[in-house]
């Protein structure tokens, strides 16, 4: 079974000074390599005059797309540690940069490591955060009579109502995480005394609120 993803949803900025240096931290959901270096060359081009922009992703469902730089800071003081954050809360297809602007004093290896992942730790707590959960898509259809109570059973368990289109019939979209979908659809029939026909649609990654 396909497993569930924790991500960052939308995207994030967060700010603090360290020893008069400024770091602005900005994280965002990338789907690929390609998303993931679009957003760090978006963000070296707002701080173009910026001391360095460091940076961390892991751009793919399973962790094993990973890229990090240190833009100039010693090695291994601020790529690892952004990758290190992102590695434990258990993120994937997020990515992180962190823009130094040089306040003038120098922080020493320990210091930038503690500078750069605290930075990144403390963005990351305040992005939304959602999982994504491998979803069915499933039509269901029924009589007239029966729109109260597709409509009730709905509310009452956990499902997304995509569309309902009003023709012949009542035709409802819905969206239920793969996980549950037998027990929903079997459900749904014994609710509905057999007077309901389900076809099930596409599979897809979706969302939901931790």
């Amino acid at each position: 079974m396909e497993k569930s993803v924790r991500t960052v949803f939308a995207r994030y900025e967060s700010e603090k000074i360290i020893e008069k240096s400024r770091f602005l931290t900005y994280s965002a959901h990338v789907e690929s390599e390609e998303e993931a270096r679009a957003f760090i060359a978006e963000i070296r081009g707002k701080h173009s005059l910026a001391t360095h922009v460091c940076y961390a992703f892991i751009a793919d469902k399973t962790g094993n797309l990973q890229r990090f730089s240190d833009d100039g800071e010693p090695q291994g003081t601020a790529g690892v540690p952004i990758l290190e954050v992102l590695k434990n809360k258990k993120l994937f297809e997020t990515a992180v940069a962190v823009v130094r602007y040089f306040g003038g004093i120098k922080l020493g290896a320990g210091g930038l490591v503690r500078a750069y992942s605290s930075s990144a730790a403390e963005n990351l707590d305040g992005a939304d955060i959602r999982v994504l959960e491998m979803c069915q898509q499933w039509r269901i259809e029924v009589d007239y009579t029966g729109i109260d109570g597709v409509q009730k059973y709905l509310s009452t368990h956990t499902c997304t109502l995509l569309s309902t289109d009003y023709g012949e019939k009542v035709c409802f979209q819905v969206a239920v995480k793969k996980s549950g979908a037998d027990g929903f659809c079997k459900e749904l029939v014994d609710y509905m005394q057999g007077r309901v026909f389900l076809e099930k649609g596409a599979e897809y990654y979706a969302p939901f609120a931790e």
